[in-house]
């Protein structure tokens, strides 16, 4: 080797060594292993709230019951005498105002009792005051009804999961019905921000049932519903489910997809209906009669 290359060579490794000496000081920090364990091996675990029922009804387990004829039998079973029992005081409560309806038919006077009972109903089932007493009753018949069992039936079912939702397990609302008070149930977790709205908790099954038919009987969304059924009682047609369905348009945000599929669960179940309805429960008359009248 020359001297240029000697010299060339050195010349390199002179420039190598001024590139890393000014780093040579440094040295690598020897991290605990326990913070390396830390950091890699202990992910962050968020804590998992148990949302406790806002009622005491002891509720059946519907998610476990793997027999699907099992599981609609005993969610039809567990809901119906509410139906029974909350349709047969409304019926108690038309008997009334036709009464008052023939009264005032033959010109005479209401009777104290009816007066008050009149004046109760109309602020309940929000009619006009503004109205005659014989307006006033004519409207209340066509707020104070049932709804056929079958059409709730397959509501509760569809709007509840068959009975293993959140809010059916939490608030026994098989319903989907919303409230507007803070407080007044549990905030649904997909609440647009903003919204105040909440879905109603109740602490009974004969409540949730009062409050879903009181909403079908004074709402003006399911006015349509109502003329539909007032109109099939002046024909002196049966209160067909199906038919009625179709005044229940509003009830859900898939307006025409939901009464569909609300039929089709009646057709579909038809054969539960025959059986659970032809049975009428022991004492649900009885407790219709003794219970006081809500107004």
């Amino acid at each position: 080797m020359n001297v240029h290359h000697i010299i060339k060579a050195l010349v390199i490794s002179a420039l190598f060594i001024a590139l890393i000496a000014p780093f040579s000081f440094l040295k690598p920090v020897k991290r605990s292993p326990d913070i390396i364990a830390d950091k890699q091996v202990k992910p962050v675990v968020e804590e998992k709230i148990i949302e406790l029922p806002l009622h005491n009804v002891v509720l059946p387990d519907f998610a476990i019951i793997g027999n699907v004829k099992m599981k609609k039998r005993k969610f039809f079973e567990f809901i119906y005498p509410a139906i029974e029992q909350e349709s047969n005081h409304l019926l108690a409560l038309r008997a009334e105002v036709f009464t008052m309806i023939e009264v005032l038919s033959l010109e005479e006077n209401l009777l104290p009792e009816q007066e008050a009972l009149l004046t109760r109903l109309i602020k309940k089932y929000k009619v006009s005051t503004k109205y005659s007493h014989l307006q006033q009753l004519d409207e209340l018949l066509l707020r104070i009804d049932i709804v056929p069992s079958e059409l709730i039936l397959v509501q509760a079912a569809n709007e509840s999961a068959w009975g293993t939702s959140r809010f059916a397990k939490i608030g026994l609302n098989f319903f989907g019905m919303w409230c507007y008070k803070k407080g007044c149930g549990m905030v649904p977790g997909g609440r647009d921000e903003g919204a105040k709205h909440e879905v109603a908790a109740f602490d009974s099954v004969e409540h949730a049932v009062q409050r879903y038919l009181h909403n079908i009987n004074t709402n003006n969304a399911y006015s349509v519903f109502r003329t539909i059924r007032g109109q099939l009682r002046t024909q002196e047609q049966p209160l067909s489910p199906q038919i009625l369905a179709t005044g229940l348009l509003r009830y859900s945000i898939r307006g025409t997809d939901y009464v569909l599929e609300i039929t089709e669960m009646i057709r579909h179940n038809q054969m539960y209906f025959d059986d659970i309805l032809s049975k009428p429960m022991e004492n649900s008359m009885k407790k219709t009669q003794d219970k006081p009248m809500a107004m």
